[in-house]
């Protein structure tokens, strides 16, 4: 793998410091995510800084909503920055509208020393110039007009009062090189790079282009680690920090993160937004581990890597060129993983959201043919949270509630994929049963009368178990098929039918102990009357 050795030795001898700079635009998606992290990763593993900026410059698309979703994210996946936010820093402040006075001067500045011009062409002229060259199929961009307008318009100009912007003169010939750490040394003709583009705008507001330039250089942003498809923006950046007189920080073009058509990822997909991961049960462990291995590698022949562990193995060498396929079957296998790693006591905090229908369980879904909105809330679970904290469910107590649910944790912990799974398991103590037929208890190679010989049997097999441990209770279960002269499962299935009212459900001995012998032998009574 391609790593620059000039990178290398300069990174053993600086502070790192690197940013995820977000515009709160929108929700944050996976893409974002994993920039945010190898970023994190990267700073941890070089004992660095990780600053969290906020770019929000593009008002027109800004949301209070999309700020708070920034942080609950980086919260949520434990991906803890060291500078932004609520926790400030030396270099604040850490959002971009709250800078705007910085820019402007250096804007000026840039004007002063030749390298950038007034522009004062106004908007009829600008969406003449478009249709005249998408008439003519020409180059396409500004035909730079006021880049040799005299010293006298310029100041009649603005003795008039005339809305201007500020460009930056791009070279009219030549090249502009750089060096990427994972790509290798990039050239990129002059003719090529936008020209001159607006660098700040007849409000004062600046572009993306010029903020960010100066930010990471007031930061001491020490290397930039992006998406690949920002590589068209680093010729200009460089030409801005030439202009300033600068020395640009190192930079890192990420693999893309595509789906398996090779398209770059996207909701048609299947879920990108971090929210709608969050909303449908998969656990922030699992989503940082499978997401810290889209374009990067650890450890040969190892899979699963706390955030602890990615810290002190993450390497810039370890990062691949080609594009990452998103794999949702894979992260499904690696939530799996992660849950069966919970104790049941984080287990049940987990997945309390989504049986009760709050928290996480109520953020907005995508809902597709192919990705259906999960069981989640009282109507699949039969359990409800009280304003107060507190559990309901028919007769039981919050403590009676707790207890049980907490007893049926090691039975479903191994039959979740997703945290959204929880519901459906447990539904068969807090649910009425469902109404059952005859048909519905007779397993295949039994007739009616043996079934209501199984059932009667069961009724004793269900009082033995308290106090049995589970090899006691598989030995039991076996010796009363062997009397009865039916295979175990033959055995198994009418009772776990009139316990759980499903042919499938947790491991059917503890079930009965956690509905309670009472419980399940009234029921087996019940399904008896069909017989």
């Amino acid at each position: 793998m391609y790593v620059s050795q000039k990178i290398i030795e300069k990174v053993v001898n600086m502070e790192v410091r690197v940013r995820y700079a977000p515009s709160p635009t929108g929700m944050q998606h996976i893409g974002g995510v994993r920039t945010a992290l190898f970023n994190y990763l990267f700073a941890r593993s070089m004992g660095g800084k990780f600053i969290l900026r906020l770019e929000d410059t593009d008002r027109t698309r800004y949301g209070e909503e999309f700020v708070k979703n920034l942080y609950d994210t980086m919260e949520w996946l434990g991906i803890e920055w060291d500078e932004g936010g609520s926790k400030g820093g030396p270099y604040g402040p850490y959002v971009q509208s709250e800078r705007f006075d910085l820019y402007k001067k250096h804007a000026l500045a840039l004007v002063e020393k030749g390298q950038a011009y007034y522009c004062f062409c106004n908007e009829e002229r600008l969406n003449d110039l478009r249709t005249r060259q998408a008439q003519e199929k020409g180059a396409l961009g500004y035909d730079r007009h006021c880049r040799s307008l005299s010293g006298s318009d310029i100041e009649k100009n603005l003795h008039e009062g005339r809305p201007y912007v500020i460009r930056l003169k791009i070279p009219l010939e030549g090249v502009t090189r750089f060096s990427d750490a994972l790509l290798g040394d990039i050239e990129w003709k002059n003719e090529d790079i936008s020209p001159d583009p607006v660098l700040l705008k007849t409000d004062g507001f600046p572009t993306y282009h010029l903020a960010n330039i100066i930010d990471d250089h007031y930061m001491k942003i020490s290397h930039v680690m992006r998406a690949q498809e920002w590589i068209p923006s680093t010729p200009l950046h460089v030409i801005l920090y030439q202009a300033f007189g600068w020395e640009p920080p190192r930079f890192c073009h990420l693999p893309m993160v595509n789906g398996k058509d090779g398209q770059k990822l996207s909701k048609r997909h299947g879920a990108t937004s971090v929210n709608e991961f969050r909303a449908r049960g998969y656990v922030p462990e699992a989503l940082v581990n499978y997401v810290a291995m889209l374009g990067c590698s650890y450890e040969e022949g190892r899979d699963i890597f706390p955030i602890k562990d990615l810290e002190g193995l993450f390497k810039l060498e370890h990062l691949n060129k080609a594009g990452a396929v998103f794999d949702y079957k894979k992260l499904e296998w690696f939530n799996g993983q992660y849950i069966r790693l919970m104790s049941d006591e984080k287990l049940l905090d987990s997945v309390l959201p989504y049986i009760t229908g709050t928290g996480d369980a109520l953020l907005p879904i995508n809902v597709t043919e192919e990705n259906p909105a999960p069981h989640t809330g009282p109507e699949y679970s039969g359990i409800s949270m009280n304003e107060d904290g507190t559990l309901s469910s028919g007769s039981l107590s919050d403590a009676q509630i707790r207890e049980k649910l907490l007893s049926l944790m090691p039975l479903i912990k191994e039959r979740l994929q997703y945290l959204t799974d929880a519901g459906d398991k447990i539904a068969f103590i807090f649910k009425p049963m469902p109404a059952l037929v005859q048909s519905d208890i007779i397993p295949k190679k039994l007739d009616a009368q043996k079934t209501r010989e199984v059932l009667i049997s069961s009724k004793d097999f269900i009082r033995s178990l308290p106090g049995l441990d589970h090899e006691a209770q598989e030995n039991s279960a076996k010796s009363c098929a062997e009397k009865l002269g039916v295979k175990l499962g033959d055995f198994m299935m009418p009772i776990r039918m009139a316990v759980t009212g499903s042919k499938v459900s947790p491991p059917l001995m503890g079930s009965i102990l956690a509905l309670g012998i009472e419980e399940s032998l009234a029921r087996v009574d019940a399904v008896l009357q069909l017989f």
